[in-house]
This record gives structure tokens, C-alpha cells and sequence, in this order.
């Protein structure tokens, strides 16, 4: 019994950070409305810098820790189908 409360508190403490800072991924759907999507990049942890449709697709301009990400959405689902983070 001990070993299991030992082996969740690791656990716990190990995903603890990355519960803070969830990563998107191609294929999430975070929405196709610009607020929508605001809300939910932004309680992952992300800044918004940027929203706009172009050629049929939205595309949006993020930063997490001073990383610049730019996601491209699926207008019709909200699915995330690109991302592209921009190196220094």
C-alpha cells in the first residue's frame, strides 16, 4: 500500500508541470470562432498575438514561452491541420 501512495505521488508531482502547459497537436479541436478559439489557447497557457482567415484556412499567431507558434485551423471544424513554430 505504501509503494502505491509513493508511486502516485511521483506521479503526480511528474505531470504536475505539464498539466500547467498543455501542448497543442494536429488534430485538436479548439474552435472556429475567433473567441473561441482565444479561450482555449489562452487556458493552455498560450498568448494570442494574432488571428486572421486566409486562403479558406484560420490562422493563428501564438507564443508560450517565448516560442512563436503558428497554427493553422480548419475553418469548418476547428481542427487544428498545421503547426509550424518559428525558430530563432
Amino acid at each position: 500500500m505504501e509503494n502505491l501512495k509513493t508511486l502516485t505521488l511521483v506521479t503526480l508531482l511528474i505531470g504536475a508541470p505539464a498539466l500547467a502547459f498543455a501542448n497543442i497537436s494536429v488534430g485538436d479541436k479548439i474552435g472556429t470562432e475567433e473567441a473561441e478559439i482565444r479561450a482555449t489557447v489562452e487556458a493552455l497557457g498560450y498568448t494570442v498575438q494574432e488571428i486572421e482567415i486566409e486562403h479558406g484556412k484560420i490562422e493563428v499567431e501564438v507564443l508560450l514561452d517565448g516560442v512563436e507558434t503558428e497554427l493553422v485551423v480548419d475553418m469548418t471544424t476547428g481542427l487544428v491541420t498545421e503547426i509550424e513554430r518559428e525558430d530563432d
